[in-house]
């Protein structure tokens, strides 16, 4: 099977089908095992990628920007306060300004495709980000990628999968265990969506653990239900922190996330809320019930807090191996959709 994604948008991984993801982590594999090969280093040559940062990053920036390089084109980076944009509030215009529309025909004249990373403290309500993501889609016929959003983070979930695979082999019918861990960062939820969705989607068996209170979207949630109805594999919700690593879990990802009130209550508030419940952490002890499960997160880490030093730091931890396969991940993404490097997809099954 050839899968071609030229000028796709890369916004969520749901919304690719499965022959593409594998097509994507395939390439993605032979392009980490044949970094500098000259089969690669050209097919950007004198492109130009933009990054618009509405939030910081460290991987997202420099792994995109290596990647543009070894692909051999550039990366540039924008900042919204460097643009005469339009900024709206609720609907209603706050700031004149250049609309989306405007702006995104204009670049889409100088790049082969855009990056756009914006996330829950650059928005006033959930869904925003991802919505400005759409409409630069709309307008913009070169590639929309989203590198990271408050819904969604396709790029981080296909290097989680990488990984996964790279230590595990098959996914299919393992389990992964998603919990909450207390911190003091605030997480938004987008590298939480698309762990679940794209490993529900490759077949794996779900189990959710999280305090009461700390729901995801029912929306996301309902998505993670069918793909595991599809697959034939199982989803469970746990609401203790022991009970959730057990012998037959594979891989542990233990992370924060804010609760479905913050963007009523702020951050503050959600911090010292989280912070005090000291028990939803990773430890070595609840690791050791697992089957010899893995430790991963796409990081930053908020060690001591989300996962102890001797679990992160410790041979069962693969998330250094995770941050590396970001520029993997992302040369795969821009090779198929922005120079329209065509895979044959050598398995379906992965």
């Amino acid at each position: 099977m050839l899968i071609n994604l030229k000028g796709k948008d890369i916004i969520c991984t749901q919304e690719l089908s499965v022959p593409e993801i594998r097509a994507l982590l395939q390439l993605a594999d032979q392009m980490k095992k044949n970094r500098y090969n000259p089969q690669f280093s050209s097919l950007l040559k004198d492109r130009t990628f933009l990054m618009f940062f509405y939030n910081p990053s460290l991987r997202t920036r420099i792994s995109f920007e290596a990647a543009a390089t070894e692909l051999g084109g550039h990366a540039q980076f924008l900042e919204p306060k460097t643009m005469r944009l339009k900024k709206t509030r609720g609907g209603i215009e706050v700031q004149a300004g250049e609309t989306i529309e405007d702006a995104a025909k204009v670049l889409d004249r100088y790049a082969c495709g855009m990056g756009i990373r914006i996330l829950e403290t650059s928005v006033d309500n959930y869904g925003d980000g991802n919505a400005l993501l759409r409409e630069y889609a709309r307008w913009m016929e070169a590639p929309i990628i989203n590198m990271a959003d408050d819904k969604y983070h396709p790029c981080q979930g296909l290097s989680d999968i990488m990984g996964m695979q790279q230590h595990k082999g098959k996914l299919r019918g393992r389990t992964l265990l998603m919990t909450w861990a207390h911190g003091a960062l605030a997480r938004s939820y987008c590298s939480v969506h698309e762990n679940l969705l794209i490993s529900s989607r490759l077949g794996m068996n779900i189990r959710l653990a999280y305090p009461r209170g700390y729901d995801l979207p029912p929306e996301e949630i309902a998505k993670v239900r069918k793909n595991c109805s599809e697959n034939g594999s199982s989803f469970d919700i746990i609401h203790d922190p022991d009970e959730a690593y057990s012998s037959d879990v594979d891989f542990v990802y233990s992370r924060n996330w804010f609760g479905p009130d913050f963007y009523q209550i702020g951050k503050d508030k959600e911090i010292a809320r989280a912070v005090a419940m000291t028990d939803w952490i990773c430890t070595e002890e609840r690791m050791k019930r697992t089957c010899n499960g893995l430790f991963l997160h796409p990081m930053p880490l908020d060690r001591g807090k989300e996962v102890t030093d001797e679990v992160a730091s410790g041979t069962r931890s693969i998330i250094i191996d995770i941050a590396e396969n970001r520029l993997h991940t992302q040369k795969a993404i821009m090779a198929m959709t922005m120079a329209g490097l065509p895979v044959k997809l050598e398995t379906t099954e992965g």
